[in-house]
């Protein structure tokens, strides 16, 4: 499966009552330790975010082809996969944050989720629902508001491939 290098969808500024993106949402906040026995990758999305405060109905809201744009250390604490699969549910394209929990971005890549680093923003001059495109390839967004790191060459291929497996799965074959 090869996927598209660009990518276009609305935001979803993920902002406190302050207006500051939120930082430090670990993945029991990004999909409840209670729900971990559901298996169903598409019944997942509706518990998405379903632990954040004032975030509870992210899943009714979200549409397909939405990107996530969060602060620091998203996806930090345990590991569980479904915490990335419950985006892949809801079909959101992509998660931006300043910064990603080592597991986290770890699962997300290996899934072929594409997670972005922000190295620069500025939420002032952003509006919640706003349209912006990302070249995955050439590591740059259409808004100028927003400054991103290029992927990895890895990062890419697996992106591109649609998972790790099937990026493994192609190098053994040739």
């Amino acid at each position: 499966m090869q996927k598209n290098c660009t990518i276009t969808g609305k935001i979803w500024l993920i902002i406190d009552h302050q207006n500051t993106l939120i930082n430090d949402i670990d993945t029991d906040m990004i999909f409840h330790n209670q729900y971990l026995a559901i298996t169903d990758i598409d019944t997942m999305g509706q518990y998405t975010f379903d632990n954040l405060e004032g975030w509870k109905d992210f899943y009714s809201k979200a549409k397909k082809g939405d990107i996530v744009i969060v602060g620091k250390n998203f996806g930090a604490g345990s590991s569980r996969q479904q915490a990335v699969d419950c985006f892949a549910s809801l079909g959101i394209q992509a998660i931006l944050a300043e910064s990603f929990g080592a597991i986290y971005k770890r699962n997300a890549i290996n899934s072929g989720m594409p997670i972005i680093t922000i190295t620069d923003i500025d939420l002032s001059k952003l509006s919640q629902r706003e349209e912006i495109t990302i070249d995955l390839e050439n590591g740059t967004v259409s808004n100028q508001y927003i400054n991103i790191q290029p992927f990895s060459k890895v990062q890419f291929d697996i992106y591109k491939a649609g998972n790790l497996f099937t990026f493994g799965k192609k190098i053994i074959e040739k």
